[in-house]
C-alpha cells in the first residue's frame, strides 16, 4: 500500500506491505529495499470486472507467495539496473 503526500502521487510518503503490514524503509521518497508492486485491471469474464487492484509486498512476503506456485516464475538476469 502506498501513501503519497500530494494528490498527484508524485511524493511518496509511506509504503506498507499488504501481506504482513510492515512499513518499508524510505529515504526522501525512495524505497530503500526490495518491494514487489502488483497491479491489475480486471476485465470482462472475471468476477471483478471493472475493478483496479494495486498492492505492495516486501521481499520476504514475495518469497512466501512464490513458494505457493506450482509453476515457477520465469527469472532472467539483468546487467543494467535502473
Amino acid at each position: 500500500m502506498r501513501q503519497y503526500l500530494d494528490q498527484d502521487k508524485k511524493t511518496l510518503e509511506k509504503v506498507v506491505c499488504n501481506r504482513c503490514g510492515r512499513e518499508l524503509k524510505l529515504i526522501n521518497g525512495i524505497v530503500q529495499e526490495g518491494v514487489f508492486q502488483g497491479e491489475t485491471r480486471w476485465g470482462y469474464f472475471s468476477n471483478r470486472d471493472g475493478e483496479h487492484h494495486t498492492f505492495d509486498l516486501c521481499e520476504e512476503c514475495y518469497e512466501h507467495l512464490l513458494e505457493a506456485f506450482l509453476v515457477p516464475v520465469t527469472v532472467e538476469e539483468v546487467t543494467e539496473l535502473l
